[in-house]
């Protein structure tokens, strides 16, 4: 994977974050993007020496700055092998009758238009060269729907149909395109899910062994790392203890 260069959307925490280190020690070269301009300088200064990073400081919801980010890469960044589509978040979780319309924005416009004004900015390069590798990370809820879970579930459910038609579009361009879709990784998630009540982020995970970023990082890099004529095209990822997205055995 040596002098292949990747890009990665939410590389300030949770999976991002882990991909971001995964990558680096199997010599993948990083453009990190994330809005917490502090946190991703942390992150370069502690992988610097391992391969080459540049930074791009930008909400993916902005579409301006989505494309004005990408305009400004210099020359050693312009191409693009992997596109790691990892932004994305959860607010609230109340039934559709009383749901926050605020928080619905803010799901669609973070885990469907920022996918989507990302891919249109790094596609190009790809195309012209007839190769890359997309990969969009989903959830399980993207497969299943679960009480109260309502628009974050159609928001990645848009991830999983957009990831299906990715890989039709793009197939002419020998383009790989898959999806990792998570159940319960213990990141940060639920604490911007309940907006800062920790107690309640903290019960989601109690009881059982839940997913860690660096289990999925480790499977990003397995899916990346496969020769050219393999794409896995789509995968569901669960802790042993999780059967759904309601069913969780917290007496492992």
């Amino acid at each position: 994977m040596n002098n292949k260069t990747a890009l990665i959307t939410g590389a300030s925490s949770g999976i991002g974050l882990a991909t971001a280190k995964t990558f680096a020690e199997n010599g993948i070269n990083l453009i990190l993007c994330g809005r917490r301009q502090d946190r991703l300088e942390r992150l370069k200064n502690d992988l610097k020496s391992k391969v080459f990073i540049h930074l791009l400081n930008f909400d993916v919801r902005d579409r301006e700055a989505v494309f004005n980010a990408f305009d400004s890469l210099p020359d050693a960044f312009k191409r693009i092998d992997i596109l790691i589509n990892n932004a994305g978040n959860a607010h609230g979780l109340d039934s559709i009758d009383e749901g926050d319309i605020d928080d619905w924005d803010m799901m669609m416009d973070i885990n469907v238009k920022g996918l989507l004004y990302v891919t249109k900015a790094v596609l190009p390069q790809m195309t012209k060269r007839k190769e890359g590798h997309i990969i969009n990370i989903g959830s399980t809820a993207g497969k299943e729907v679960y009480p109260n879970g309502n628009v974050y579930c159609a928001s990645k459910h848009a991830v999983d149909a957009l990831n299906q038609g990715m890989r039709i579009d793009l197939n002419k361009f020998g383009i790989r395109v898959g999806a990792i879709n998570p159940g319960m990784v213990k990141t940060e998630f639920s604490d911007v899910r309940f907006k800062g009540d920790s107690e309640r982020a903290d019960n989601v995970y109690r009881g059982f062994q839940p997913l860690s970023p660096n289990d999925i990082s480790e499977i990003i890099y397995f899916v990346v790392s496969r020769p050219q004529h393999v794409n896995i095209a789509d995968l569901v990822v669960m802790s042993t203890a999780q059967a759904s997205s309601t069913i969780v055995n917290k007496e492992l």
